[in-house]
């Protein structure tokens, strides 16, 4: 069965589903990402609104959740001092912006993820297909030449390899990977 709307929607169906006695593993996947999320289905329907409240659904691959390894920058405002190597032309560049060579790099980035070129998204949407589609179709008739028509960008081979599947795996699927 494939749910949809806001998370704690989601989570709490989960929840009845698993105290029922589901008799398969439930899983909960990231639009963005197609990553399987986890949750804790402790306590209360009240109790797990809240927790969903307190604290994001995933953490990045990237992210520090010890608070012993925090070191340099603002752990308040999630800034994580990390290390980074440029040429000193670079270093040059960056010491002459306006805030300094931390502003700069922040503001680059940022500029970089809002502009995104078409290939990175088209990137993106792949590999989430990707990682839903090895969780949920891996065992499916046509999964191997689906995932070579996912990556040529081909969607009518996609389409017809992943026609015999379930419908809401099938819709699933192309919506990921054809946003």
């Amino acid at each position: 069965m494939l749910l949809s709307g806001p998370l704690s929607e989601v989570v709490l169906a989960v929840k009845a589903s698993v105290e029922r006695g589901a008799s398969e593993p439930v899983l909960v996947f990231d639009d963005a990402t197609g990553r399987t999320l986890d949750f804790d289905l402790r306590g209360t329907e009240a109790d797990i609104v809240a927790r969903l409240s307190r604290s994001p659904a995933s953490s990045g691959p990237n992210e520090e959740s010890s608070p012993e390894r925090r070191g340099r920058g603002r752990p308040k405002l999630g800034v994580v001092g990390r290390e980074v190597t440029l040429l000193p032309r670079h270093w040059e560049w960056l010491a002459a912006q306006p805030g300094g060579a931390s502003v700069a790099l922040r503001k680059l980035v940022d500029e970089a993820r809002k502009i995104g070129s078409p290939a990175q998204a088209l990137r993106a949407a792949q590999e989430a297909a990707y990682r839903f589609m090895s969780a949920m179709a891996g065992n499916l008739p046509g999964f191997e030449e689906a995932i070579r028509a996912l990556f040529a960008n081909d969607r009518v081979r996609f389409e017809q390899q992943i026609s015999s599947w379930p419908h809401d795996i099938r819709t699933y699927a192309l919506r990921l990977a054809y946003r």
